[in-house]
């Protein structure tokens, strides 16, 4: 059921036994377990609320598309600097927030937890809460808010969101550097990492028996020069290509739209170190899998196109935990589940009456 009002909201959930809530179906697996629930489908429920571009900060509906939200704020000069992935495919604010996902940006600025200012949410029993605040500088009680990230819609249905935002850089340069094996791109990507260069994104994508390591600086043009100057004698790779304009941008747009992807494959997100994504990659390399290793190599995103139940065997083996965004499942955690006592914990006390469904 479509909502576009909070009181249909409202009289639902005080309505249904056990509930679900779904978005604009961007990330189709982490919704799929609904179905058989009565779903409280929210991105009907759209708009901006309040914008104040002085103070850096905006307030939305959940069901916002991001697509709109970014027009807005392109404007003014502004943006959301975790670069939210699935823009294209209509993600909404609300998704954003209920999957945690954030994009390569999240490297330089940190991620969607870190712009989130506050929410209002509609609990088990129907009443409409708030947590956090409108401003930058908000230190009032329990942060709730931050635990509705990667909540998946088990504590509440958010409604409303605040976020800061961040001005813009006037321009982008992206340096490709070009290695014979994903140890040697990695040893680049350490050394980067421990210099004093700005980066605003740092991936790496293997390939073809190649892994190429893109490497992100923003600011003004003139200062590029002298910073991809020092970043090509770290990144110590004989093929180095400088990227800039539509070709830079395009490249970036491909990994946070996951246009990679296999038409019809399953895409997984799983959280790692540098060293770790080695020894998954080990794993990985003789299996149907593609991979792009995102933000600093702390984060894998996996396209794979075998059997789920063998990608959850080889994560468990690894002591990793998965969250599927494409794909069939039964539930979208694949692996190890990471705090999940804790999590029982937060819903006992945010819908102790379990209207929403647990993921």
């Amino acid at each position: 059921m479509n909502l576009t009002k909070l009181s249909e909201i409202q009289e639902i959930v005080r309505s249904c036994d056990h509930l679900g809530v779904k978005g604009a179906g961007s990330k189709p697996a982490l919704s799929a377990h609904v179905g058989a629930l009565e779903r409280v489908e929210l991105f009907g429920l759209a708009g901006m609320l309040e914008y104040q571009p002085d103070e850096f900060t905006f307030t939305a509906l959940a069901g916002t598309r991001l697509s709109d939200v970014q027009t807005t704020l392109n404007e003014h000069g502004q943006y959301l600097p975790f670069d939210p992935p699935l823009v294209e495919r209509g993600a909404t604010l609300g998704g954003t927030v209920a999957s945690g996902l954030s994009g390569p940006g999240r490297y330089r600025y940190g991620g969607v937890r870190d712009f989130l200012l506050g929410v209002a949410y509609v609990d088990g029993k129907g009443d409409l809460l708030r947590a956090g605040g409108k401003v930058v500088k908000n230190a009032a009680g329990f942060d709730i808010s931050k635990l509705m990230i990667g909540s998946l819609g088990s504590y509440g249905a958010l409604v409303e969101l605040t976020f800061k935002v961040f001005p813009r850089p006037v321009a982008y340069v992206t340096l490709r550097a070009s290695y014979s094996s994903l140890d040697a791109a990695m040893a680049g990507l350490l050394r980067l990492t421990t210099s004093p260069l700005e980066i605003f994104a740092l991936d790496i994508f293997p390939a073809d028996d190649v892994a190429r390591l893109l490497v992100r600086l923003g600011g003004v043009q003139d200062t590029f020069a002298a910073r991809f100057e020092r970043a090509q004698t770290i990144l110590q790779s004989e093929q180095v290509e400088i990227l800039q304009g539509q070709a830079e941008n395009e490249i970036w747009r491909s990994l946070r739209e996951f246009s990679w992807v296999p038409e019809g494959g399953a895409l997984v997100k799983v959280p790692l170190t540098p060293k770790r994504a080695l020894a998954l990659h080990a794993e990985l390399s003789a299996r149907a899998a593609t991979i792009c290793y995102s933000v600093g190599a702390n984060l894998a995103w996996i396209a794979w196109r075998e059997s789920l139940d063998m990608l959850d065997a080889l994560l468990v083996a690894q002591d990793l935990s998965g969250l599927l965004i494409f794909g069939a499942s039964e539930s979208p955690r694949l692996g190890v589940r990471v705090g999940e006592s804790f999590a029982h914990r937060v819903k006992a006390a945010l819908d102790p009456i379990n209207r929403w469904v647990e993921v």
